[in-house]
């Protein structure tokens, strides 16, 4: 996963810096999704690996099944990307451009995961404690997960805040068999 991001950095920055400076990070945000979700495809990745297929085939074709969503620019980078055999980056390309954005605009992604659906109250209350705590403007996207038995998990970047009954039931046995 490292060396994914290590070799996607430089792609990413690229990205986001000609986003940036053309005033397309948006354009360039959707174009990256559908690329990394293309790329995904396990169908698209068997076809990719096919050794008869020349750089250029690849780039063409993956272009084609794009479609619409990539601009002149969007398919130089596939055609980077492909010659290079680093298509597979795609998704690890968006995440990082993603975080690019979130950066510029001091936002932060947050997933909120409770057991049961949270209430409109209490997803506003909770932003605004990230938001007061974060210093950033949050964007929240909200799952549940019944395992948690109840409480919230918190998932703001690398910072992940357990407040779920599983975690400290987890964390009770932890401290009881220590």
């Amino acid at each position: 996963m490292a060396e994914l991001t290590t070799i996607a950095r430089p792609y990413a920055k690229a990205a986001f810096s000609y986003a940036l400076a053309s005033n397309s990070i948006k354009e360039w945000e959707a174009m990256l999704n559908v690329a990394a979700a293309i790329a995904e495809d396990p169908t698209m990745q068997e076809w990719l690996d096919q050794p008869a297929l020349t750089a250029e085939q690849r780039a063409e074709g993956f272009a084609q099944v794009c479609g619409d969503a990539l601009s002149e620019e969007g398919k130089n980078l596939i055609a980077q990307l492909t010659e290079h055999n680093r298509v597979t980056l795609l998704p690890t390309l968006y995440n990082m451009f993603h975080e690019y954005v979130a950066a510029e605009e001091n936002a932060l992604d947050v997933e909120l995961v409770s057991a049961t659906e949270l209430a409109e109250e209490q997803v506003t209350e909770l932003v605004s404690s990230l938001k007061k705590r974060l210093n950033k403007e949050v964007r929240v996207s909200t799952s549940v997960d019944e395992r948690l038995i109840g409480g919230v998990l918190i998932r703001a970047g690398d910072t992940v805040i357990d407040g779920s009954v599983r975690g400290k039931l987890t964390r009770l046995a932890e401290q009881l068999n220590s």
